[in-house]
Order: structure tokens, then C-alpha cells, then sequence
């Protein structure tokens, strides 16, 4: 039987460590990201970790735990760029990734389009890649189920990889402290050690309705994940149904040449994006505000999908000569939807190790 592949891959500090890539006096010091007087840390580097700094920590505790921790302002713009970056690596090595945050993700290889020959052998070359594009370092954690890759993920940290396989699940999950099971906060885990649970085998022997009984709705959660029932998909995220530009003009357009001339323009810019997709288009819009903000938008679907900039912009053009441009223009904009991929994946299975 072939068992699923899922990787989570998991940055490390992600906030703290693109501050420490951007700025070479930062490394190797404990700072924390946000905080200030009054607020709370957003983000630690694993210096300041040490010194047991963690995110949400007021910013008041952070420094009397760590007095020579440096606060650094946020640069959210900064951090979904790298987020971008990396979920265009993950793109190349799975057709199924599930975001959980800017900087963590599921990702399902079952289908080995990467055609690597173990999964371990892909989760290195996405860490290699993100490190490659991003300058900076991620986890990974590799299982047939989401609950021990999330939880593998996290045991080699920073830099590192984990692999828990069919054979090996049992016995790792028997000797987990209970309080590293993912879903398992501090109250929970303080009651269940109140109990006599301390570790994975101590939920071993309890059948669901027992399991039910003694933790409410989330007892059926505990009981699939000890007895390696986690079938949960890896919810691929659906891709944009469009893809669009647009120009506000500083001085309204009354002439039909210098509208064209922009239509193009912006059509040109939105290239730049979709020639670096697999997709072809088939429908291309234009948008058009007036002087007086009165909304127009064309649209045509063409014959046949394509990825020629030439074809595109001259369809936008010629949707605005449909127009009479009556009115002074303040806004063009263009939009192209209707893809098609131009990949095709095979569905076969294949032998696939870990």
C-alpha cells in the first residue's frame, strides 16, 4: 500500500531571521521584532529564545528576561515578499500546499513531480532552494499524515529535518511527552497530566468513547491521532480565478492614442507576472473610469487560450476602441482570466520512500 507523502516545512524565526539577513549587525544578537514600551514581541530570534523570549511575551518581561535584547520595528511588506518567494519554491515540488501562515505550510508529494527518490530527498532540496532564493533557513518535518509531519517539523529546529515514518510512528508517538502533541495547550496538557497522562502510551489505552468521555469534542481528535487515523487532506489553496493592473492618472486622458499607449503599457506589466505562471488566458477586460467616476468594463474570450503578450494587447486595444471616450479618462485598467495550465500531471502512482 502506498502511503500519502506530507511534508510541513516550518521557517525559522521567520520575523527575527529576514531582520538578521537584512542587517549584519543583527546576527548573532537576541532581538525581538514589534514590542516596544508598551506593546508585545511579534517575533524572537533563537538568541534571544535562549534567554526565554518568546513571541507574544510583553515587551516589559522580554527585556527584564533578556536586558540586552534589541527591538526592531516590523517590515510586514518585507516579510510577505520572502513569503511570496517561498511559496514560489514550493510550487515546483507539489500541486497540493495548504498556507497556515506566512511562514509555514503543508505541502502533499504523493505525486512525485519533483521525481526525487525519497520524500526526505525533496524536503532537503525545498530547504536548499527557499535558503537559495531567500538567504534564509527552514524546517521540515516529513510523515504520511499532517498531526507527525507538524510535529516533526519541529524537533531538529533550527535548520533542520525529521522523519517519521509507518514503522516508526508507534513507538514515537509511545515515548512523546504529552505536551508536545500538536493541539495539546498548557491547561489541556496540565489536566491530562493531573490524570496520569504524561506520554503518548498513556492515551494508548483508552477507545474513543472513552477518549470522548473524559476531553468533550476534542477526545475523538486525540483518539485519531494516536492510533494514526489522521486522514486529513492537504487543502491545496485555489489558485486566482484573475489576475489584474490598473493606473490612476494624475491628469485625466482626453486623447485615443495616449489611452492606447497605456492599455499597452499595462498590459505589458501584467506580462511580466503571467508569462512567470503555466497558465494561458482565454478572457481579457479592460476597465475604464471617467472624470466623472462612471465604471465601464469590456471584456472577450477569445477562440483559443494563449500566452502571447502581442495577441493580448492587441484584444485590450481593441476593446477600447469599442469605447467612444466621450468623457475625459482617469483610470485604465486590464485584467486577464479564464486560465487553462499548460502542465499536465500524470495521476500514476509511484514507488515513493521516505
Amino acid at each position: 500500500m502506498n502511503h500519502r507523502k506530507i511534508l510541513h516545512i516550518d521557517m525559522d524565526a521567520f520575523f527575527a531571521s529576514v531582520e538578521q539577513r537584512d542587517n549584519p549587525d543583527l546576527r548573532g544578537k537576541p532581538i525581538a521584532v514589534g514590542g516596544g514600551d508598551r506593546g508585545v514581541v511579534a517575533a524572537a530570534s533563537y538568541e534571544a529564545r535562549k534567554f526565554g523570549v518568546y513571541s507574544a511575551m510583553p515587551s516589559v518581561t522580554a527585556k527584564r528576561k533578556c536586558p540586552n535584547l534589541i527591538f526592531v520595528r516590523h517590515r510586514f511588506d518585507v516579510y510577505k515578499k520572502a513569503s511570496r518567494q517561498i511559496r514560489e519554491v514550493f510550487a515546483k515540488y507539489s500541486n497540493h500546499i495548504q498556507p497556515l501562515s506566512l511562514d509555514e505550510a503543508f505541502l502533499d508529494i504523493t505525486e512525485n513531480i519533483a521525481n526525487h527518490s525519497s520524500a526526505k530527498e525533496t524536503a532537503l532540496a525545498i530547504k536548499k532552494d527557499i535558503f537559495e532564493t531567500t538567504g534564509l533557513t527552514a524546517s521540515a518535518g516529513v510523515s504520511f499524515n499532517k498531526f507527525l509531519a507538524k510535529i516533526a517539523s519541529d524537533i531538529n529546529k533550527p535548520n533542520g529535518i525529521y522523519v517519521i515514518t509507518l514503522e516508526k510512528a508507534p513507538a514515537f508517538l509511545d515515548a512523546l511527552p504529552i505536551g508536545k502533541f500538536f493541539g495539546i495547550g498548557k491547561v489541556t496538557e496540565k489536566k491530562m497530566k493531573a490524570r496520569g497522562i504524561h506520554f503518548g502510551k498513556d492515551l494508548r489505552p483508552f477507545d474513543k468513547f472513552e477518549m470522548a468521555k473524559r476531553f468533550g469534542k476534542s477526545g475523538r481528535y486525540y483518539y485519531n491521532m494516536i492510533n494514526l487515523l489522521d486522514e486529513r487532506p492537504v487543502k491545496h489553496v485555489t489558485k486566482r480565478k484573475s489576475i489584474g493592473t490598473e493606473r490612476t492618472f494624475n491628469t485625466d486622458i482626453e486623447s485615443f492614442g495616449i489611452a492606447a499607449m497605456h492599455i499597452s503599457n499595462l498590459t505589458k506589466r501584467l506580462m511580466k507576472t503571467f508569462q512567470k505562471t503555466d497558465d494561458r488566458v482565454k478572457t481579457i477586460t479592460i476597465k475604464i473610469k471617467y472624470e466623472d467616476f462612471v465604471l465601464k468594463t469590456r471584456s472577450k474570450t477569445i477562440k483559443n487560450y494563449t500566452k502571447s503578450e502581442r495577441k493580448i494587447i492587441s484584444v485590450a486595444k481593441d476593446l477600447l476602441k469599442q469605447d467612444k471616450l466621450i468623457k475625459p479618462i482617469r483610470l485604465l485598467g486590464v485584467s486577464l482570466s479564464n486560465f487553462e495550465s499548460e502542465k499536465i500531471f500524470s495521476s500514476k502512482q509511484t514507488t515513493f520512500d521516505f
